[in-house]
């Protein structure tokens, strides 16, 4: 998203904002919580920088493993098909991608960034460091250029991560009942951000829950987090914010001591 997608904007506000009124998780936050305005400057300033990112990305991939062919045994399944394979394939790149930046330290610092959310809410989802999304991105994506799925397929695993990755961060209070052990909800992604010992480094994957349960990473119980957020000292606007990761800290710390 870039400063000129103004149609997806109204599209979450319009989705989003009453959800978040009719069906809070947390009736006592309010629509304008603190670091609201810094979120904000994320959702219209991050969008350009990852695209950048991302297309010299693919490109280096593409100079490197050349033509993608979408005529193949992939690209010639039925468009339904591609798009729940896409779902699997680009959700496992995601989380083995998303292990990595919890376990390596210097990796860690660009994800704690989107981790120092204190109040979640759909507008959260935007508080990414864009190092952090492109390296995403390309895990979940350059899978699928590999395997030759077809440009419609991509786009619409596309569309469906872009209305869940909002849902999860959103304060709503939905129920996904069994299915809550299939796709994740909001609940599940919560207790992700959740700076509760026993959260830490769990519930890695964007869409699939089944994923977190395969490899030994779920964490589902029956109530809401109390508490969200990290301990490092990020700081809390957006110039610095983009800065932190790459200014070693004067303060040591114990990386493992910290819940996530």
């Amino acid at each position: 998203m870039n400063l000129f997608d103004w149609r997806a904007i109204i599209v979450l506000v319009l989705i989003f904002v009453p959800l978040e009124r009719l069906l809070p998780a947390r009736p006592e936050q309010w629509l304008l919580r603190r670091h609201w305005i810094n979120d904000t400057v994320y959702l219209l300033a991050n969008g350009i920088v990852i695209k950048l990112g991302l297309l010299l990305v693919i490109g280096a991939f593409l100079a490197w493993w050349g033509p993608v062919d979408s005529t193949g045994f992939v690209g010639r399944q039925p468009l339904w098909l591609q798009v729940a394979g896409a779902l699997v394939v680009a959700d496992a790149g995601f989380y083995m991608a998303h292990r990595l930046f919890h376990a390596v330290p210097i990796l860690w610092r660009f994800h704690a960034v989107h981790h120092s959310i204190e109040e979640l809410d759909w507008l959260a989802a935007h508080r990414v460091h864009p190092a952090d999304q492109i390296v995403h991105a390309s895990a979940s994506l350059l899978p699928l250029f590999m395997l030759g799925f077809s440009a419609e397929a991509m786009a619409g695993y596309g569309i469906i991560y872009f209305l869940q990755s909002h849902l999860v961060h959103s304060n709503v209070r939905v129920s996904f009942g069994p299915l809550r052990h299939v796709f994740a909800s909001p609940q599940f992604h919560h207790w992700h951000h959740a700076n509760h010992p026993e959260a830490r480094d769990r519930n890695f994957a964007p869409s699939l829950t089944w994923l977190d349960r395969v490899f030994g990473t779920l964490h589902l119980p029956d109530r809401a987090p109390t508490l969200y957020g990290t301990d490092d000292p990020v700081p809390p606007d957006y110039l610095r914010q983009l800065a932190w990761p790459l200014i070693r800290s004067r303060e040591p710390r114990a990386v493992e001591a910290l819940p996530r």
